[in-house]
């Protein structure tokens, strides 16, 4: 039996702004656009690995009112869990998010417990690494 990760779901405030940070920043490509009962889910993912996806949505999209209220309190406050990415050139991943203007949570450096990374907010105040 084989297990890969195929999903990661990203809720963020607005669908259209976070594109921008994820594909322009980070330079993945749009695989699914997908509108439903009012709301919208797009799915990104890089060249290189095109059976994984990131799935960005808003807080209210499929889900009840409470519980999106709930999620948008806690996107709010910065609590939701953060986004990982790996990558062979921590410095070029850095300085390509760095001059599309994206929020700067973390020069690279050098991490005790071994990997080079960096750190940035995307849009919405979502932690995203970058390690290498």
């Amino acid at each position: 039996m084989t297990i890969a990760l195929k999903y990661v779901n990203v809720t963020v405030n607005d669908v259209d702004e976070a594109l921008a940070f994820y594909t322009d920043g980070l330079g993945m490509t749009v695989q699914m656009d997908v509108s439903n009962g009012g709301f919208r889910w797009v799915t990104v993912g890089s060249a290189d690995q095109p059976g994984l996806g990131v799935v960005l949505s808003e807080p209210h999209a499929g889900r009840s009112q409470a519980d999106g209220d709930a999620l948008q309190e806690l996107l709010t406050k910065g609590q939701l869990p953060s986004i990982v990415f790996l990558t062979d050139d921590v410095d070029a991943a850095f300085e390509r998010l760095r001059a599309h203007g994206a929020e700067v949570y973390q020069e690279p450096v050098e991490q005790p417990w071994g990997p080079k990374d960096c750190a940035f907010r995307d849009p919405s105040g979502n932690l995203v690494r970058i390690s290498a």
